[in-house]
């Protein structure tokens, strides 16, 4: 245990400076913790201490070090041995025991627990990629249909302006249809016209003709065909 002279020496110390020193020394972005921790030595003694005193004092030194640490704390009585020490000593036993005889046991279920979670999570991450990648194969569905639908429309505008030539081109062949029954009405109204004309002006040619033909130029005239028709049969004999 430290003394109490030691306690109250960094009690001593303020405040402000602690927070300082805090929050100077936390870092902005935490690392990510390994999976397993690095190598220790007696239990709670890292690797990396031991290595440090290789180059200078050689394999020996850190024990070396160690052990003139804790007689020089004890003489000086820094580190008193009191009835906290023997609890303290107890309670490590304690732990050690604890660690040694439950800790393979406590750790194979912690990490059947931490593999749980973590293939909870993996499974959740899977599932949203699965949503994400169907999602993504709907849109570039919806993306083709409407794509489809343009060309649709295209075509129906096709349709509808061959609908509108069809009925363009039937309507104007209604219209060249009554145009020529109505030049046809004309052409044949104008030949019934000529025919009744010259009709009527033979008739009144005839009509006069005989009319100034008198009963002497009839006989004269009937006389002279008797003649012409008995020559006739007397040139064909």
């Amino acid at each position: 245990m430290l003394s109490r002279a030691v306690l109250l020496s960094a009690a001593k110390k303020p405040a402000a400076l602690v927070l300082a020193r805090g929050a100077s020394s936390q870092p902005a972005e935490r690392p990510k913790r390994p999976e397993h921790g690095g190598k220790v030595r007696l239990g709670f003694l890292p690797e990396e201490w031991f290595t440090f005193f290789y180059n200078k004092t050689g394999v020996t030194g850190p024990y070396v070090f160690g052990a003139g640490l804790l007689t020089y704390l004890c003489s000086k009585e820094i580190y008193i041995m009191e009835h906290e020490y023997y609890n303290g000593l107890s309670l490590a036993i304690m732990v050690v025991f604890a660690v040694k005889k439950f800790g393979p046991s406590m750790a194979s279920y912690l990490d059947k627990e931490v593999d749980k979670i973590e293939n909870e999570w993996k499974e959740s991450r899977e599932n949203s990629i699965q949503q994400l990648s169907q999602a993504i194969e709907d849109e570039k569905k919806e993306q083709w249909r409407a794509e489809g639908q343009t060309m649709l429309m295209q075509a129906k505008k096709e349709n509808v302006a061959l609908q509108l030539e069809a009925a363009y081109r039937e309507r104007a062949m209604n219209a060249y249809r009554e145009v020529k029954k109505r030049l046809d009405y004309q052409v044949e109204r104008q030949n019934v016209d000529r025919r009744i004309s010259q009709k009527h002006m033979v008739d009144w040619i005839v009509n006069n003709v005989v009319k100034s033909i008198t009963p002497d130029q009839e006989k004269e005239n009937l006389n002279k065909c008797i003649a012409d028709l008995g020559a006739l049969a007397a040139r064909s004999k």
